[in-house]
This record gives C-alpha cells, structure tokens and sequence, in this order.
C-alpha cells in the first residue's frame, strides 16, 4: 500500500512539472516591476542639432540656435489591452536642455510588467503644478534652482519651450547689438484671471504592432527625436523677421500649436 500511495505521489509530481515546463515555454512572467527609459535626440530636419550651425526655417530664413530647452511631465504609458500606468505626478517632471545630454535621458521608475503599445506626456508643466506651494515644487521645478532661466517670475509660471539664437534675418537688437531671436512659450490657462493654455499633450504610438516589454529582468529603452524646426512651421510658419521675439502674448498659441508636433518616436529597445 506505502508503494502505491509513493507512486501516486512521485507521479503528482512529475505532472506539476511538466505542467510547469509548458507554462515557462509558453507563457511569459508578466509579473513585478522594472524602469522605462526615455532618450530624446534633438535635431533639425533630418539632421542632428547643432548650435552655431545654420538651420533654414520653412520660410528660407537661416538659424543658428544657441538655447533649445522643454519641460516634459505627466507621462502615461498604455498597455496592449489599453489600460494605463499613470506615472506618479511627484516623480513625472523633467527639464531637458540641449547643451546638457544627460537631461535628455529620463528614468520612469517601477512600471508593472506588461506589454505597452503607446507612450503619452505633456509638453509643459500643468497648472496645478504651477500654482501649487514652493515647497511642491522642487528639483526641475524649483526657480531658484532647477527652474532657473526657465520661470515667469512676473507670470508666476514656467517657460514650457526655450529656443534662441541668431539670424540675418531678424532685426537688430540694440540692447546686444546683435540680430537675434528669442522663442519663450509658457502660460497655463491663468491662476487669478484667464491666460493662453499652451500646455500640449503628446501621444506616440509603436510601430507595425510592436510592443514596449517591461520585464523583471529590464525594461525598453524609447528613443524620440526632437524636431527644433517644427516650432516654426505646420500648422503656422513662423516668420524670424516679424516675428523675432514671442513671449507671453497671443502670438506664442501660434509656436505652441507648431511644437505639438516637433515629437516623433523612431524606435524601441527591447531587453
């Protein structure tokens, strides 16, 4: 009887195995967490941006950028069944500056295991970041510090999009007795009276089926260019010589509905 029962027992056993042989060939491990990141190249047309380099606008105006800074935040990354991981806001805010290489490559931590298909962000700080207490606002988002060159203390708002430089075409300003531009795009919607909303949310979707994999043993790498020139054409061209220097006025809808576009996701890396 003892025999029998041991038989039937080491046969339970070799059952769970290769019923657990079956489940690791043919089903991943969809289970804990990993890191995503995000590389974001900036360029000019199809080639890469360079400052002090000439550039040409969709008018035929030349550029030679010298700034190109944008905040990015409130990312969301959307899985194949279309649910969403909502990245935690306290840990979804990023400056990225051209003349800085290692800004441009941004960390979403603890993302769950899954399969994600698109990837969406805003271009911008949203206004209940912008108005919330100084102590809320750290890091990127701190004028002293992180923010600095990149805040509206008059507006009490951030700079979403930074872009300066010179041209022959622009007028002479007599402060630097120089031709240049200067592009600040910012304004939230308003805190005590109603502004511009220039805040604009991106979303980049995979290629032919593709999936982004988050695995416990790593993450995808997303790699996005970043179109300067796009700020100056479709679905506005933006003239240098008329306009050389946008700020907070009505003007800057038009360069914020032009940057809308300016992101553009080429590739993936699997772990």
């Amino acid at each position: 009887m003892k025999k029998y029962l041991f038989g039937i027992f080491i046969s339970a056993l070799l059952v769970a195995g290769l019923a657990s042989c079956k489940k690791d060939k043919g089903e991943e491990d969809l289970t804990g967490f990993n890191d995503v990141e995000i590389e974001f190249e900036n360029r000019a047309g199809n080639k890469p941006l360079v400052f002090g380099v000439e550039y040409e606008n969709a008018l035929g105006e030349v550029m030679k950028f010298s700034t190109f800074n944008y905040y990015v935040s409130n990312f969301v990354l959307i899985k194949n069944d279309g649910s969403e991981f909502i990245v935690p806001k306290d840990s979804c805010y990023f400056l990225c500056k051209h003349e800085d290489p290692k800004t441009r490559k941004v960390k979403i931590r603890n993302v769950p295991a899954g399969d994600y298909k698109a990837i969406r962000f805003i271009i911008g700080v949203d206004s209940l970041k912008s108005v919330s207490p100084a102590s809320e606002r750290l890091g990127v988002l701190d004028p002293a510090d992180g923010a600095k060159g990149m805040y509206w203390n008059w507006n009490a708002g951030y700079i979403f999009v930074k872009a300066e430089g010179t041209s022959p075409q622009a007028p002479v300003d007599p402060g630097v007795n120089d031709r240049i531009f200067q592009y600040h795009i910012g304004l939230f919607g308003g805190y005590s009276s109603p502004t511009l909303n220039n805040i604009k949310t991106v979303t980049l979707e995979l290629h032919h089926g593709e999936v982004a994999k988050v695995r416990r043993n790593g993450g995808p790498h997303f790699h996005i260019y970043v179109d300067i020139l796009e700020m100056f054409t479709r679905p506005n061209n933006i003239s240098v010589a008329a306009n050389p220097k946008v700020h907070a006025g009505p003007f800057s809808k038009n360069l914020a509905d032009n940057y809308a576009d300016m992101f553009i996701l080429d590739h993936v890396h699997n772990p």
